[in-house]
């Protein structure tokens, strides 16, 4: 299920495009972004993604944080050999892809196992091009 205004894409998405995956929003993970890690390798890998407005909308002071990742374990860059943390900001974002990367780690201190805990949270103003401001936190 995706967002009324803004979005989250996977799938190798391009910039200033209008590729990719819509990430799930329903809390049920019925499309996530997926990671496959080794545990016992400290393994851990990165994700190219974009987030847009949906047609006809903007949004400005684009912040996109983890979502309370207790373990530490989910980092947000704006290039992909950037430095990674817990936030960035975005700026603005169009109708068109705008690229960010994630990166998720595992720990050889960890059991195996499927964690859908992880997620993060968008945050920023959402304007149509009629001018009328809609908060928007995602």
């Amino acid at each position: 299920m995706a967002n009324a205004y803004i979005n989250v894409y996977k799938g190798n998405p391009t910039a200033d495009a209008l590729d990719g995956t819509v990430v799930s929003t329903d809390g049920a993970n019925t499309d996530p972004i997926e990671f496959n890690l080794d545990a016992s390798q400290n393994e851990s890998k990165k994700a190219k993604l974009a987030v847009r407005t949906e047609s006809g909308y903007v949004a400005s002071d684009v912040v996109i944080s983890d979502n309370n990742d207790t373990n530490d374990r989910l980092k947000l860059c704006l290039t992909e050999n950037g430095t990674y943390a817990d936030s960035i900001t975005v700026g603005n974002v169009s109708s068109v892809n705008t690229i960010f990367w994630a990166q998720a780690s595992s720990s050889s201190l960890e059991s195996p196992q499927v964690d859908t805990s992880a997620s993060f949270v968008i945050r920023c103003m959402i304007t149509d091009r009629k001018s009328t401001r809609l908060n928007s936190s995602h």
